[in-house]
């Protein structure tokens, strides 16, 4: 089955998190806390229900496929530390994310799609895979095309960056530089990942 490609923020509704940050889906959330079709207040979620939310909240948030996370989840189990944040640091270190938490764009879709399209440079070889996994030291740019330059530095100068500790951005030359890994600190999105361990690993 391939990534999700209905409506978002039906997804974020659903989840009452925003996973999906195009503003649409920003809107929805906003708007109408609520899951779609519930008028009422919300019935109490079982552990199990909310151990499966907050799977899907990490799948949605970083645009991963089933058997992306579950292949994530062994690599994490295989090392030797916390299965959870081991888990999550991969995820954060994904290219597609860092290009959006350095602030080349503003969601990791619009991220995905620019690398896809191969329009970034990693340590000046261009790349097309949004899954590749960074290290401390990778540089990230644009390739020299003016267009692409123009583009994103509409999209930098016109969107808010919250600029994060592990990457060094520099907006007037368009370069990001990866200086450390991430932590568990570094990940913003809100969930029990010790029940999400726990649900997996069932």
């Amino acid at each position: 089955m391939g990534r999700y490609t209905g409506p978002k923020g039906r997804v974020n509704r659903r989840l009452g998190a925003m996973v999906f940050e195009n503003a649409g889906a920003v809107k929805a959330l906003e708007r109408r806390d609520k899951p779609p079709g519930m008028a009422e207040r919300r019935r109490k979620q079982s552990t199990y229900g909310l151990a499966l939310a907050d799977k899907q909240k990490i799948k949605y948030y970083y645009g991963l496929r089933e058997a992306q996370l579950r292949k994530y989840f062994e690599k994490a189990k295989a090392r030797k530390g916390n299965t959870g944040e081991i888990l999550m640091v991969m995820c954060e270190s994904r290219l597609d994310n860092v290009v959006r938490r350095a602030g080349f764009t503003v969601t990791r879709l619009q991220a995905r799609q620019g690398i896809v399209h191969r329009h970034f440079q990693l340590n000046g070889r261009t790349v097309d895979k949004p899954s590749m996994m960074v290290k401390p030291g990778d540089v990230i740019t644009l390739r020299k095309r003016p267009n692409l330059a123009k583009m994103y530095r509409e999209i930098v100068e016109s969107s808010s960056r919250q600029p994060v500790d592990w990457i060094q951005f520099d907006a007037k030359d368009l370069e990001a530089r990866v200086m450390a890994l991430p932590t568990a600190r570094d990940v913003s999105l809100p969930i029990a990942i010790g029940a999400v361990v726990a649900f997996m690993s069932r």
